[in-house]
C-alpha cells in the first residue's frame, strides 16, 4: 500500500501502480557480437589532444615555463589552419612545436621570421618540448604577413 502522507508536487496523493512494471532495456555485453558491430569508432577530431595548449596547461608548468631561460630561434613553417607549426633552434637541434595558443603578438608567423620563445615539457613522459610564450622580434622582409584579424601587411 502506499503511504497517504506522500503527495506529487501538485498536491495529489501519490499511489503505487496496480500491476507489476517491468523495464526492458536493449543493452548489451560488452563481448557480444552485436555490440561490436554497432560500436562506432572515435574520429580523431573527439580525441583529446595530447599537447597542452595554453588553456588546459597546468598552473605549474606554467609557472616553470615562465620561470626559464629565452631562446632565439627561427619560424620554419606555421599554418595558421591546422594551428600550428615549428621552430628551428638558433642553437641547432630538433625543431620545436609551436602551438597557435602559444604566440604572442599581432602576426601570423610565417617561414623565416625570428622569434624568441620559453620551453615547456610536453606529458606524458616529459621527454619532448614545445616553444611557449612565442615573440616575432624581426618580420623576413619581401615577405606579407597576415594580422591575426585577418589584415594583409608587406614588409
Amino acid at each position: 500500500m502506499a503511504d497517504p502522507s506522500l503527495t506529487s508536487p501538485s498536491g495529489t496523493p501519490l499511489r503505487s501502480p496496480s500491476s507489476s512494471v517491468t523495464l526492458s532495456f536493449p543493452f548489451l555485453s560488452e563481448r557480444s557480437r552485436v555490440w561490436e558491430e554497432g560500436k562506432e569508432q572515435p574520429l580523431p577530431r573527439d580525441l583529446p589532444s595530447p599537447l597542452p595548449t595554453k588553456r588546459t596547461r597546468t598552473y605549474s608548468a606554467t609557472v616553470r615555463a615562465h620561470s626559464g631561460p629565452v631562446f632565439k630561434g627561427v619560424c620554419k613553417n606555421f599554418s595558421r589552419s591546422q594551428g600550428h607549426g615549428f621552430i628551428q633552434p638558433s642553437h641547432g637541434g630538433e625543431d620545436i612545436f609551436v602551438h597557435i595558443s602559444d604566440i604572442e603578438g599581432e602576426y601570423v608567423p610565417v617561414e623565416g621570421d625570428e622569434v624568441t620563445y620559453k620551453v615547456c615539457r610536453v606529458p606524458p613522459k616529459n621527454l619532448k618540448v614545445q616553444a611557449v610564450e612565442v615573440k616575432i622580434t624581426h618580420l623576413k622582409p619581401g615577405t606579407k604577413h597576415e594580422t591575426w584579424s585577418g589584415q594583409i601587411i608587406s614588409s
